[in-house]
């Protein structure tokens, strides 16, 4: 697998799709972040740039990643593109966790444990 070219953030291509999709964010992602993430101690970011890619939300203090799911995550374009983008954060020392959308539908609460966890454990 090749490695991902590096777009600085200042990129302004990505900038401006970074700023779409917090504007046109899922009922899932806006479920997580005015519900749970914005509440939290730690500072989280929406939709952040890290190299050439933007996640969902990004935990700085603790170099952890959330990704949230949904369908066009399971095609097979879509599980080798996040194949590659969770090598690449890693390779940085993030940890890269994925839900389902509809996890956070059916299982907010464990979600949302499942990040406390996470968050703790690299605290």
């Amino acid at each position: 697998m090749e490695k991902p070219t590096r777009i600085l953030e200042s990129d302004g291509r990505l900038r401006l799709q970074a700023r779409e999709l917090r504007n046109n964010a899922t009922k899932q992602e806006n479920h997580l972040w005015y519900d749970f993430l914005r509440q939290r101690p730690e500072q989280w970011n929406r939709q952040r740039i890290i190299g050439a890619f933007i996640v969902d939300f990004y935990c700085p203090k603790v170099k952890f990643v959330i990704e949230l799911d949904g369908m066009q995550h399971y095609t097979q374009q879509g599980l080798a593109y996040d194949e590659e983008r969770s090598a690449y954060l890693e390779g940085l020392g993030i940890k890269v966790v994925r839900f389902k959308n509809s996890e956070v539908d059916e299982a907010f609460y464990l979600v949302c444990e499942t990040i406390v966890d996470e968050v703790d454990a690299r605290l």
